[in-house]
């Protein structure tokens, strides 16, 4: 059996994650924020105000990338952090107003990195791939 790199599926994906991520970063107005930095603002925006571990669940973030995700965010007064009330031990996630403004702006650029990095593809092609990646996660 031969073994060719480029017939594997975690070689393919990656690639198409390069290239997402190379989209997103020419997209997106402030050259700074990460997709994974934009996914916990999002997620930040929808839920108010949470734990950083919940958050991580959330957006599918192991406990190491979420803090250092947290830690990049915070060094910009993007995101605020305060001991919960009822557990001192747990941290409370939210925006700063600076986040929410600053999300506000990129939430529009979102739609427009995903039919960018589709764009090789039909409506029909789109559907199918995303519901497939879909049954896969």
């Amino acid at each position: 059996m031969t073994y060719k790199l480029e017939d594997q599926v975690g070689y393919i994906l990656r690639k198409a994650h390069q290239r997402a991520t190379a989209i997103f970063q020419s997209t997106m107005p402030d050259a700074q924020i990460t997709p994974t930095q934009f996914t916990a603002l999002v997620r930040l925006r929808e839920e108010g105000e949470i734990s950083q571990n919940h958050l991580g669940r959330l957006t599918a973030m192991d406990p190491a990338t979420i803090q250092g995700v947290i830690r990049r965010l915070r060094e910009r007064d993007l995101v605020e952090m305060r001991a919960d009330p009822v557990d001192r031990r747990r941290r409370l996630l939210r925006l700063s107003l600076a986040g929410k403004a600053l999300i506000e702006s990129l939430i529009p650029h979102g739609p427009v990195v995903s039919n960018r990095t589709l764009e090789p593809l039909s409506e029909a092609e789109r559907q199918t791939l995303l519901g497939l990646l879909l049954r896969l996660t």
